[in-house]
């Protein structure tokens, strides 16, 4: 058996922070603030497990100059995630339907993850999420992989993996995994009609 492995963050949804601000402040400010606030630093340490409320809150306690941004953050970060990649929630479901255990493995915080369930339910139609604020690992560690090849009981050999970041691509091909670095669901698409995953017409947009 083998399984088709997910990434979430621009394979399945766009992932655009700076797009938001953009609309609200315009792009200076947008960039001041980028700079001034760590805020991708924070984020990076949500997806590896720091609790979301606390973390902003103590962002918003060191920079007060910015807190009503780093509050849009905490208030409206669903707003970050946009667009929907079509193709490839069909890819998923085209998948399942064809009885191929599919998966997804994100860095993505725990309670985000769950913001973003409410909004978007396709991604509770994997077989199997791993993500890494719940987990306390994020890709690359070579830990992530460790931990979903445990927990499928699948070696490394029978699971494809597609990301759009080359250094979690290199770290599950490390490892033995399939992998496929996406850059848009064409390909993806293309490789999943190549692996026997899927034929044409079930592939095709």
């Amino acid at each position: 058996m083998t399984a088709v492995v997910f990434d979430i963050g621009n394979v399945l949804l766009g992932w655009d922070p700076e797009a938001m601000y953009d609309a609200r402040i315009g792009p200076d400010a947008r960039r001041r603030f980028f700079s001034e606030v760590p805020i991708h630093a924070a984020n990076v340490a949500m997806d590896a497990g720091a609790p979301f409320l606390a973390t902003l809150d103590a962002l918003a306690e060191n920079h007060p100059q910015w807190r009503r941004e780093i509050g849009w953050w905490r208030d409206d970060w669903i707003e970050t995630l946009q667009p929907v990649i079509p193709q490839s929630v069909a890819l998923l479901r085209a998948l399942r339907k064809r009885g191929v255990p599919v998966f997804a493995l994100t860095n993505f915080g725990a309670e985000t993850f769950e913001l973003a369930r409410a909004d978007y339910p396709f991604l509770d139609e994997f077989d199997r999420a791993w993500v890494s604020g719940r987990m306390g690992v994020m890709k690359p560690d070579p830990a992530i992989y460790a931990a979903v090849e445990a927990d499928s009981g699948l070696p490394p050999g029978q699971l494809l993996f597609t990301d759009d970041r080359a250094e979690n691509i290199a770290a599950a091909a490390a490892r033995g995994w399939r992998t496929h670095l996406f850059d848009g669901p064409e390909g993806w698409a293309a490789r999943l009609v190549a692996e026997g995953f899927l034929t044409a017409q079930e592939a095709a947009p």
